[in-house]
């Protein structure tokens, strides 16, 4: 049986695979898995919600395994039809995130971690307090991210629209 060591080890395992693929994006879901901890823990969350919307920063990304590399390595700004592939990733993550039913909660707020509060974001649309306050963290902590590391480059061409 797993501990909670063991699982977060797991999943910083799934992580890496992503990282192997996208170089580009190395550290990336550290960084952001770090902030949450941070901000959830100051936040008032118990250590179990923590846990979890850390975990599920550290995977938000994991659906960039099924974006063909055409589109998830181009330099330069993305066009209409490679952005609508990209904002497919958080569904993707979410489907593989649900093939473990350990796994559901995260798989939950990674789906939602792209939507907007005033409803403009992806994949559903959905906006205020209907996004899971984990996702809303994420998203914070990975627009921080990006602003803060070279990454933003390519960044500021998926989500500028």
């Amino acid at each position: 049986m797993f501990g909670v060591v063991e699982f977060h080890e797991m999943i910083e395992c799934i992580a890496a695979a992503l990282e192997e693929r996208d170089h580009y994006t190395e550290g990336h879901s550290l960084r952001v898995s770090d902030m949450v901890r941070a901000i959830a823990s100051k936040m008032g969350f118990s250590e179990d919600e923590t846990r979890i919307f850390h975990f599920s920063a550290h995977l938000h990304d994991i659906g960039k395994i099924g974006i063909p590399d055409s589109v998830l390595r181009k330099p330069g700004r993305l066009s209409d039809e490679e952005f609508e592939i990209i904002k497919q990733h958080p569904a993707i993550g979410a489907r593989i995130l649900r093939k473990a039913s350990a796994f559901e909660d995260l798989a939950e707020i990674v789906l939602h971690h792209h939507e907007r509060f005033d409803g403009l974001g992806y994949p559903d649309g959905i906006s205020g307090y209907s996004i899971p306050i984990g996702s809303r963290i994420i998203a914070v902590c990975d627009s921080i991210d990006a602003m803060m590391t070279t990454r933003s480059c390519q960044l500021e061409t998926v989500t500028s629209r």
